[in-house]
């Protein structure tokens, strides 16, 4: 089995996260082994590379960055579980949209052991609980691996996301753990997240020395 290292950061701000992303990226190599990064962010809107101004109806005081993850426009803040992976896709033998399902099956898995029935939809990445958004997932691939990752909604404040056409889609209904009476932490839920994501792709959790 595979190790899967796990870096647990606690609350950080996003862009110092995200930079951090693209450095371990840039330096790896051949034997670095693949990690996950745990993290809870403060309010932010981050507009991947295909987003258009237009979705973004009114940030107000929340700042908006332009990164360089795929898809549109979401917003993070406490109470969202975010898990990064950083991964060798050539090592594993694996295609982007196969590594995207990987992903949204471990959500599917967690709120499925809640006897909740979620789903993924092909034509917008993410998973969604009876037409609502739960989680959105955004990758970048350079050099033939993975920055940036999934964040699911555990208990937050959902109201930012009506600034937003979240993910390019007007109207978008989005729901979280909370919404749906799965009490879980932060924490717990990305702990959770990772032990249904290693199972399935044969990895070992370890932790980040």
């Amino acid at each position: 089995m595979n190790p899967l290292l796990i870096r647990r950061l606690g609350r950080q701000p996003y862009e110092p996260v995200w930079r951090a992303m693209q450095a371990f990226t840039d330096t790896r190599d051949d034997a670095t082994r693949d990690e996950a990064w745990l993290v809870e962010h403060p309010p932010v809107f981050t507009q991947g590379l295909n987003g258009r101004a237009e979705h973004v109806l009114d940030s107000g005081d929340i700042p908006l960055l332009q990164v360089d993850r795929g898809g549109q426009v979401t917003y993070h803040g406490p109470g969202q579980a975010v898990v990064y992976f950083l991964v060798d896709l050539r090592r594993r033998g694996l295609g982007v949209r196969a590594f995207v399902s990987a992903m949204e099956q471990a959500v599917i898995a967690l709120l499925a052991e809640h006897g909740v029935a979620a789903e993924a939809r092909q034509d917008a990445p993410g998973v969604y609980v009876n037409g609502a958004k739960i989680a959105s997932l955004g990758l970048r691939v350079r050099r033939g691996c993975t920055y940036h990752g999934l964040a699911l909604n555990v208990a937050m404040d959902l109201a930012p996301f009506a600034r937003i056409n979240p993910c390019g889609y007007a109207g978008l209904p989005i729901t979280s753990l909370a919404n749906l009476d799965i009490t879980l932490d932060v924490a717990t839920a990305g702990e959770a997240l990772l032990h249904h994501f290693a199972a399935a792709q044969g990895y070992r959790l370890e932790e980040k020395a």
